[in-house]
């Protein structure tokens, strides 16, 4: 109790805000909306009880948590916090598409710009040695390449970028059940 008047909760509930009130720490009274948003999610006992269990270090966290997943369950209150959870999962999920998308582009021009450059090469010396060994390694680099794409998440690219540096997908089951598992967390969103 701070100056002797009611903390945010005791305000509320209409009762006598006493020194050792577990709530007058976290919920000042300068600060109603905090506690009245609590209360209404979880109800008052419910956070008294909760608080009581925790050691007093850990309390101010707990209190922390609460007024946030609180909130999230006004906004939303079928889904609440975890409805922003799976939001910004897929957030993650698209921006790691984007970049290995962006990954594989890079490697397919840096590929494209090493062939150029062999090509001009070998017309030069004109000999089926070195055609050979450029069919090789453009048969090693598509290899590597889709390798990197499936250790980075590559597996669900479209067949067309795959299939512009020589390679095809790895297995066309994968490519289509990552499609299927962005679409069930679109649904969360």
């Amino acid at each position: 109790m701070a100056g002797g008047s009611p903390c945010a909760s005791c305000k509320l509930l209409r009762r006598r805000c006493t020194k050792d009130c577990i709530f007058a720490p976290f919920f000042p009274a300068d600060d109603p909306h905090k506690f009245a948003i609590v209360h209404k999610v979880f109800g008052a006992s419910n956070v008294s009880k909760m608080l009581l269990e925790l050691p007093v270090q850990q309390r101010g966290d707990a209190v922390s948590s609460l007024v946030y997943e609180a909130n999230a369950r006004v906004r939303d209150p079928v889904y609440g916090c975890v409805g922003a959870i799976s939001f910004l999962q897929n957030q993650v999920s698209q921006l790691q598409m984007q970049l290995a998308v962006a990954q594989a582009e890079i490697l397919c021009i840096q590929m494209q710009q090493r062939d150029g450059c062999q090509s001009q090469d070998d017309a030069g010396r004109n000999d089926g040695h070195s055609l050979a060994a450029m069919q090789q390694m453009v048969v090693d680099d598509t290899a590597a390449a889709e390798a990197f794409l499936m250790q980075n998440g590559g597996g669900g690219f479209p067949p067309q970028l795959m299939s512009s540096y020589g390679g095809a997908p790895a297995s066309n089951v994968h490519h289509y059940g990552q499609q299927d598992h962005l679409k069930r967390e679109s649904l969360w969103t």
